[in-house]
């Protein structure tokens, strides 16, 4: 195995986090880690006072109006999971895509297994693209929300999701984005946009750490509590706390993930969003360019990469997806994912869900070396027998 590593497993976190981001974490958690808006001595105010700069940097960012609609959450998951359980009646109908991560599919199944909802999942095409037609012809009168994510986990594709926005407005319907993969890669305005609700994490292009993520919501959409605790505001009441936003909180917040994920946007708009997302783009053309020239890999979802984050999956013939990972790993020193990346239909879809696929995913760190180190490795485990590119 080289000494060197390799770390193409961005998309799931990223990796290395900024210098920058980790040295001020340190330092200001050490200067006022304190429990933020619990009490009224200055260390308590100070930090309060970071959670609510945060909340309007976070509102700038997302181009959401309100900042106490900016609800601090562990990650995209719990944001998507508090929304949709808190959005729900028995009875409403719901609408996906199968492009979706389990973080949206099985919430819905769990409603669904109950009894306490039906849902229908728009299909995505050869490119990996969902229509924004198809996802109106399921709405029905009883259709509570449409929740889809912006872009995929698996092929990289960015949806049409003011399209999607326009079509469901037109039906009265809110729309719910799971920003996992999309928040710190392209530009996401919620207001011009037409999103409802935002879900994101802070761990991935953001590049803050894990266990921070958020919900954002526009006003005129109301998320019932469906959590209970303290949130430090009329503790001698047994309601829990009924205004923006510390009706979705609970419990003491993690204030050094929301100093780091604060940092983190910092990092991400010093350096330019659309100038990293190019790139990343970049790399991401110079290694599809150097897979699709090698024979026996297929390279799944759209041949160009307008409308794309910097992931790109693909499989070797007759070689375990599984089995590459390791050899990656092992030999070349190459960190990538394998499996069904925790969105088995669009794999059901592909015809990969027994075994999965092989995903790259690039972030601010990686280099066109390490690219092309990558684009060897795979041309080596792919072997000297000419195979037809499926």
């Amino acid at each position: 195995m080289t000494d060197r590593r390799i770390y193409l497993d961005n998309a799931a976190t990223t990796f290395p986090k900024p210098k920058a981001v980790l040295a001020r974490m340190v330092e200001t958690y050490a200067r006022v880690g304190v429990s933020p808006g619990r009490g009224s001595h200055d260390l308590a105010v100070e930090a309060g006072d970071l959670v609510d700069d945060a909340r309007a940097r976070i509102a700038r960012f997302f181009g959401a109006p309100d900042p106490d609609r900016v609800v601090f959450a562990a990650n995209a998951s719990d944001a998507l999971n508090t929304v949709i359980l808190g959005l729900v009646q028995p009875g409403d109908h719901l609408v996906a895509t199968r492009l979706d991560h389990n973080s949206v599919l099985r919430p819905l199944h769990h409603l669904a297994e109950r009894g306490t909802i039906s849902y229908d999942l728009a299909p995505f095409d050869e490119r990996g693209f969902v229509d924004p037609d198809a996802v109106a012809a399921l709405i029905r009168p009883n259709t509570r929300a449409v929740v889809m994510c912006h872009a995929s986990n698996v092929l990289g594709t960015v949806q049409p999701i003011a399209e999607v926005a326009r079509r469901c407005a037109a039906h009265g319907v809110p729309l719910v984005v799971d920003a996992a993969q999309s928040a710190g890669q392209v530009p996401i305005d919620m207001t011009a946009q037409g999103i409802d609700a935002l879900a994101f994490t802070g761990h991935k292009s953001l590049y803050g750490p894990s266990g921070i993520g958020g919900l954002v919501l526009r006003p005129g959409i109301d998320v019932a509590t469906t959590r209970f605790g303290g949130t430090g505001s009329n503790s001698g009441s047994l309601v829990h706390t009924q205004a923006y936003p510390l009706r979705l909180e609970l419990g003491t917040l993690n204030l050094l993930g929301v100093i780091g994920l604060t940092l983190g946007i910092a990092f991400v708009e010093g350096l330019g969003l659309e100038a990293l997302h190019r790139r990343e783009m970049a790399l991401l053309a110079r290694l599809r360019d150097g897979l699709a020239a090698i024979p026996g890999l297929t390279l799944y979802g759209a041949a160009d990469l307008d409308r794309h984050v910097p992931v790109l999956t693909t499989n070797v013939a007759d070689v375990d997806p599984q089995d590459v990972g390791a050899i990656l790993d092992g030999d070349f020193g190459i960190a990538v994912r394998v499996g069904v990346h925790c969105a088995p239909l669009v794999h059901r879809d592909l015809g990969t869900d027994a075994r999965g696929a092989v995903r790259f995913s690039l972030g601010a760190f990686n280099t066109a070396r390490e690219i092309d180190a990558a684009v060897g490795a795979m041309r080596t485990i792919a072997g000297p027998r000419s195979r037809t590119t499926g």
